[in-house]
């Protein structure tokens, strides 16, 4: 045990969405693994942009995600906090004073193409011209266009609940939908099962930190710090590390459709690859590095990105309006 803990009562800031607070849970479940007698307190945060239903370009970006309860950790009104690293912004350094302790297991980063309930499709190839995909995404949205430049992708935002009723027609909305593009951990976590098509990484490449949740406390909290650091998974750390340094090197905004997955081949060599897209998929950067000496993972990362450079990805990033 630390010296703090299970003493002191452990406050976690979280967004409150059905997914980020079963999500909290299961880093809870992880942190009694180690501290039994754990005491958790968690303080459920609706952000601005779990309220805003349009582009969230229009708000400031992604960051608001993490923004407010970022402001809480600061504050010192909560111990950490339960992010998703793909929510993190790779543009920006983190808050002043803030770390990430750790970061828990990956699990499958893979995207699934789901249909309305007595739809006869099955896959992306087997959808009608025209047809119309929902998904708040434009990495998403960029890929479903370069498959498929003949279909239309609408945004759909909020809970994964409410976006499943659009699909099905439960919840109106201004369009028929013909599919729905979800990450497959999520549906997982909330223990929604449901068949659909499971989009294969050469179709759809996952946003950087694609299902990784980071536990993120203050630099001068050291006992939370230790405590956190006792749930790490450091083959994910180092994939994350690789992946976001990409990015910041990128410098991408909330507008870029930017992908990048990171992996741990058997002899423990990464393998990195990134793609930046233009919002319809017509334009792309696409490279794949080896990190043959496993040395750095952010040299990988920054050596992904160098590649992507040359083939003018920020000429790609610069023409997107945000």
């Amino acid at each position: 045990m630390t010296a703090d803990f299970p003493a002191r009562v452990l406050r976690i800031g979280t967004r409150s969405s059905p997914l980020a607070l079963a999500q909290t849970d299961m880093v809870i479940a992880a942190l009694k693994e180690h501290e039994p007698e754990l005491r958790t307190e968690v303080a459920p945060v609706t952000t601005e942009a779990d309220l805003w239903q349009g582009d969230l370009a229009q708000l400031g970006g992604k960051g608001l995600y993490t923004k407010q309860i970022d402001t809480l950790l600061q504050r010192g009104d909560v111990d950490m906090a339960v992010h998703c690293v793909k929510d993190v912004p790779g543009d920006v350094p983190l808050p002043r004073g803030l770390v990430f302790a750790s970061y828990m297991e990956r699990p499958d980063v893979r995207d699934v193409l789901l249909f309305p309930e007595g739809s006869e499709h099955t896959s992306l190839a087997d959808l009608p011209p025209g047809a119309v995909i929902l998904s708040s995404a434009v990495r998403r949205k960029a890929q479903v266009l370069r498959a498929r430049p003949d279909l239309k992708v609408v945004r759909v935002r909020g809970a994964v609940g409410s976006r499943l009723e659009k699909l099905d027609g439960a919840r109106k909305i201004d369009v028929k939908a013909d599919g729905m593009i979800l990450a497959v951990a999520g549906l997982a976590r909330l223990g929604i099962e449901r068949p659909g098509y499971v989009l294969s990484m050469d179709e759809m490449l996952p946003a950087v930190g694609a299902g990784v949740l980071g536990l993120e406390c203050r630099q001068d909290d050291h006992a939370v710090a230790a405590l956190l650091e006792k749930v790490n998974h450091p083959r994910t750390m180092r994939e994350v590390t690789a992946e976001r340094v990409m990015l910041h090197s990128l410098r991408g905004h909330c507008n870029s459709p930017i992908a990048g997955h990171c992996t741990t081949e058997g002899d423990g060599q990464l393998c990195l690859r990134g793609m930046v897209f233009d919002r319809e998929g017509s334009k792309f950067a696409n490279a794949m590095t080896w990190d043959e000496h496993q040395g750095d993972p952010a040299v990988l990362g920054a050596r992904v990105a160098a590649e992507l450079l040359r083939q003018d990805a920020r000429k790609i990033i610069e023409g997107i309006p945000h």
